[in-house]
């Protein structure tokens, strides 16, 4: 894939990427650990208590990865999923010609590598599209600490779930313009539900990209989102986004939404 970003998985970066995790009251992430996807399992691991000093490895801070280098890739052996700190994700698939299928994109405290459990390996690139930095937990460590405390292996199930259920709702057929509604009422949402501002963002996604995770053309999302325009229902200035008419958003892209 000559031209194409650089490449670099976890691995490959090295130990000069990694840093052990401090959970103390000085921690400068200690506001995201609170929005993070997995902090309860951070809780559950009770640093400082003896009975469990063995799972003090359980996580360990990377990065920075800069744009366009890779978390993990596909085909990369499965050892640890990883939490965003900072920045946002995209996952993707590359056929055998070299064409990308975005699968998904993912924000800061929310968690990749999840659907690596089964076979072993990754299934995908995990790509920055800006300058991210990661909590990496140990899945043997996680899997060693679900053995005895069932809620851990609960809390795993469930975030599986939503990624299931996140391309069984893109799999459907909807409308161009319900899929983009719903796309910007879901980043919205996930974005307050972080502690972010949800009605204005930066989109670090291309249009090119966005549109693939759709199932849509390139074309297809401009126009979508000229109407939008149009209409009062959104604001962009360059890569930021603002929508202005929430309600209607919601109602556009309902029944991807109460799937």
């Amino acid at each position: 894939m000559s031209g194409g970003p650089i490449h670099r998985s976890a691995v490959e970066a090295g130990s000069a990427r990694v840093a052990a995790c401090d959970p103390g009251p000085q921690d400068v992430a200690s506001d995201f650990c609170r929005s993070c996807a997995l902090s309860s399992v951070c809780v559950m691991v009770g640093y400082g208590k003896p009975e469990l000093s063995p799972l003090h490895g359980l996580m360990t801070h990377v990065g920075p990865y800069r744009t366009g280098e890779t978390v993990f890739r596909q085909g990369d052996a499965f050892e640890a999923v990883f939490a965003l700190r900072a920045g946002v994700v995209k996952t993707r698939q590359l056929d055998s010609q070299g064409r990308e299928r975005v699968l998904g994109f993912f924000l800061p405290g929310e968690v990749i590598g999840l659907d690596a459990i089964y076979p072993d390996r990754f299934p995908c690139d995990a790509v920055a599209l800006e300058d991210v930095q990661c909590c990496r937990f140990s899945f043997s460590a996680m899997s060693a600490l679900a053995a005895y405390r069932p809620e851990v292996q609960l809390h795993l199930f469930r975030l599986i779930s939503r990624q299931l259920g996140l391309a069984r709702r893109l799999a459907a057929d909807y409308s161009a313009g319900e899929r983009v509604a719903a796309f910007l009422i879901d980043l919205g949402g996930r974005y307050a539900a972080r502690g972010f501002p949800g009605t204005h963002f930066r989109l670090s996604m291309s249009r090119s990209d966005s549109a693939s995770h759709l199932n849509l053309a390139t074309e297809t999302v401009s126009r979508v989102l000229s109407r939008f325009r149009a209409k009062g229902l959104i604001q962009i200035r360059g890569r930021v986004l603002h929508l202005r008419d929430i309600p209607r958003l919601h109602d556009l892209g309902r029944k991807l939404l109460a799937v």
